[in-house]
């Protein structure tokens, strides 16, 4: 069992910065992906961005690519998402999911879900 709790969402104005962490209990969290979605109202959830349990592979959706960051330290438990040059299009609940050896865009993959944390972009 996984279990994942997100912090660091907020309101922020357009072209600001927001780091996200996801916390995740377990001892073999070094052995499971993890992705970041995201689902803003009225809206399916989407990929955001998604980093290996080996190797340090990620993966990024289009609309974030250069902007966004994926970085998971084993040591502490954490995966965090570095966010940049926001836009009003960025807002949305943000998810942490963890998925045993999964690396992949696909939600349905990913077996324990955090409870999202909400980050707002102003104009």
């Amino acid at each position: 069992q996984v279990q994942l709790v997100e912090s660091g969402g907020g309101l922020v104005q357009a072209g600001g910065s927001l780091r996200l962490s996801c916390a995740a209990s377990g001892r073999t969290f070094s052995s499971y992906g993890v992705a970041w979605f995201r689902q803003a109202p009225g809206k399916e959830r989407e990929f955001v961005a998604a980093i290996s349990w080996i190797g340090g592979g990620t993966s990024y959706a289009d609309s974030v690519k250069g902007r966004f960051t994926i970085s998971r330290d084993n040591a502490k438990n954490t995966v965090s998402l570095e966010m940049s040059s926001l836009n009003p299009e960025d807002t949305a609940v943000y998810y942490c999911a963890a998925g045993r050896t999964v690396f992949t865009t696909s939600w349905d993959r990913y077996d324990y879900w955090g409870q999202g944390t909400q980050v707002t972009v102003s104009l």
